[in-house]
């Protein structure tokens, strides 16, 4: 068995401690490791970092765990530790991730990788320099909807695709009367907040792998709740978008349309919908199912708005089966970078997949701000 020293600094936010420390690295652990191609097993040791030591103390006594620390130069000065991976907010991230790869560790991260296209490719040469395998998380690609759409498109089961429409979204509480259910920076633009920094990273892997690659955008974000309440019940001044309204056209001509907001109440099926129109067949996806409609079971409906409407519309699409065992996708994802730095083969979502999401969002932002249309060019 062979152990791999992995710095995991943020986990004591939601996301670090739940998806990536709890469901992905302890759940590879308990399940005795990660087997290698040839027969060898990588075991993962956990060195939590963070700004909270009583926190960290904390979470290695629930968990079993004995390596902690509040300094992260002395944890990437070790060489026994082979991997960094970033769960901070994302001001923070841009400094730490360059230490890190100064030290020469393996890097894997949360995204976006920065605020900004410049930081975001600077990063990634300065790895592709420092010979560091690099990795930034896409996991939406891994949620079982998804891979149920994504194999209906390799199928042609579309045939042409024509439109793409994402709903995201749902009602992030003020803080006021009932505590909110995200962390406050997230509606801080000051702290790295807003709806499309965060959201646009996510769309731009999801069409780019799925459908078709992004060839231009056209956004408008909008700060629909301008005031919010802490998590210490402060007031405070939401600065970041919390809603943004975009059409991109992908190769192919393929239109998509991106509905996200934290100001919604959900009248959906899940959280998230992709529905994809294609001239043979639609689907539409959420986190973990996919409903399909073939041309040929399609129903003909005629405009009356003086009759009731004849069909139940929901009921005419067919559920896509499994057909497979589907692991958490942060998990599943963890698990194809760790055996990329084990074997040293190539890794698709490296640092500047990453930065063509960062790009995504610059350039949504740049389209909000100045009203019209910007073709997203290739990196």
């Amino acid at each position: 068995m062979r152990k791999v020293n992995i710095i995991m600094n943020g986990v004591t936010g939601r996301m670090g401690y739940r998806q990536h420390l709890v469901r992905s690295i302890l759940a590879i652990r308990e399940q005795g490791g990660l087997p290698l191609p040839g027969g060898e097993v990588l075991y993962p040791e956990p060195v939590l970092v963070g700004r909270n030591a009583a926190k960290l103390e904390a979470l290695c006594a629930q968990h079993n765990l004995s390596q902690y620390t509040t300094d992260l130069d002395a944890a990437l000065a070790d060489e026994a530790n082979e991997i960094y991976f970033d769960s901070q907010v994302t001001t923070a991230r841009v400094a730490a991730l360059t230490k890190a790869i100064g030290a020469g560790k393996h890097i894997y991260t949360e995204k976006p990788v920065a605020e900004s296209l410049d930081d975001a490719l600077g990063l990634a040469k300065l790895a592709e320099a420092k010979g560091v395998r690099h990795g930034v998380v896409a996991d939406k690609l891994y949620l079982p909807g998804l891979r149920k759409l994504k194999r209906l498109v390799d199928s042609g089961f579309f045939g042409r695709i024509l439109t793409v429409r994402i709903d995201f979204g749902y009602w992030v509480f003020e803080g006021d009367w009932q505590p909110a259910q995200r962390p406050s920076w997230n509606y801080r633009s000051e702290d790295g907040g807003g709806m499309i920094l965060d959201m646009f990273p996510h769309w731009r892997y999801v069409l780019d792998h799925v459908i078709a690659p992004v060839r231009s955008v056209y956004a408008q974000s909008v700060t629909h709740i301008p005031a919010r309440w802490d998590e210490q019940g402060a007031e405070y001044a939401a600065t970041a978008d919390d809603a943004a309204y975009a059409v991109l056209e992908l190769e192919g001509g393929i239109v998509a349309q991106i509905n996200s907001s934290w100001a919604t109440r959900v009248d959906r099926t899940e959280l998230v919908t992709f529905h994809v129109d294609g001239t043979h067949g639609s689907a539409v996806a959420g986190l973990r199912g996919c409903r399909i409609q073939h041309r040929n079971a399609t129903p003909k409906p005629v405009w009356n708005p003086d009759l009731p409407t004849s069909h139940d519309f929901r009921g005419l699409w067919t559920e896509v089966p499994d057909n497979d065992v589907y692991d958490n996708g942060f998990k599943v994802q963890w698990e194809e970078y760790l055996t990329a730095v084990a074997t040293g083969a190539p890794y698709a979502h490296d640092l500047f997949a990453g930065a063509r999401g960062v790009q995504l969002a610059e350039l949504g932002t740049q389209s909000a701000r100045e009203g019209r249309k910007l073709e997203v060019p290739a990196l």
